[in-house]
């Protein structure tokens, strides 16, 4: 039996500081998503213009249709969802593991 695709489909990048944001708050509060990576070049972004009518990242594909934009997005999951039970151990494990973060990433990384 093939696994059953996740209701939220997020079209994103991983050097998008706005799709970063919006993973972060997908932790937070515990809600799996499958993740669509797209091409750099908006040009080529069809297969996601196809599936949500919007080429630009990052886009949930929800059961409701598309939201773009980091700040749209999490409001919607604000909405919907509560914080996950260890959302402070979540939060205490990102501000210990961001130096080794921009360690890892350099000072030209995602958000630089």
């Amino acid at each position: 039996m093939p696994a059953e695709i996740p209701a939220l489909q997020l079209y994103q990048a991983e050097w998008c500081p706005f799709s970063h944001r919006v993973r972060m708050r997908l932790t937070e509060l515990g809600v799996d998503v499958l993740l669509r990576q797209v091409a750099a070049d908006r040009s080529e972004r069809t297969a996601m213009a196809e599936a949500t009518g919007a080429i630009g990242i990052p886009t949930l594909l929800t059961p409701d249709g598309a939201v773009s934009g980091a700040d749209e997005i999490i409001a919607w999951l604000d909405e919907r969802y509560e914080e996950r039970a260890d959302v402070e151990r979540h939060r205490a494990k990102r501000r210990h593991d961001w130096p080794l973060w921009q360690e890892l990433h350099g000072p030209g990384g995602p958000l630089a």
